[in-house]
């Protein structure tokens, strides 16, 4: 897999921590804070977790430390998986 789209995401959350109640991942949530959707640091940890085994990469939680949103996340996760492939 070279792209980690939103549905991805979503699914990943979903699976890793759940889905808060009155909070609707199939909506528009690209821009909002994890806190706003219902995620601790815990809960981002293991979805990165989850990425790194079912994307076969490593990431830099330090650097996804400044990605607070699904677009920011999206955009630093699909930066390594594009080198990835360029390299």
């Amino acid at each position: 897999m070279d792209r980690l789209e939103l549905s991805d995401l979503t699914r990943i959350l979903r699976e890793c921590a759940g889905e808060e109640e009155g909070v609707d991942l199939d909506g528009d949530v690209l821009d909002l804070h994890w806190m706003e959707l219902g995620y601790d640091s815990l809960a981002v940890l293991q979805t990165i977790g989850h990425i790194e085994r079912e994307y076969r990469v490593l990431l830099d939680e330090e650097t996804l430390d400044e990605a607070d949103t699904p677009r920011r996340f999206l955009t630093m996760v699909n930066d390594v998986l594009a080198a990835r492939v360029t390299a």
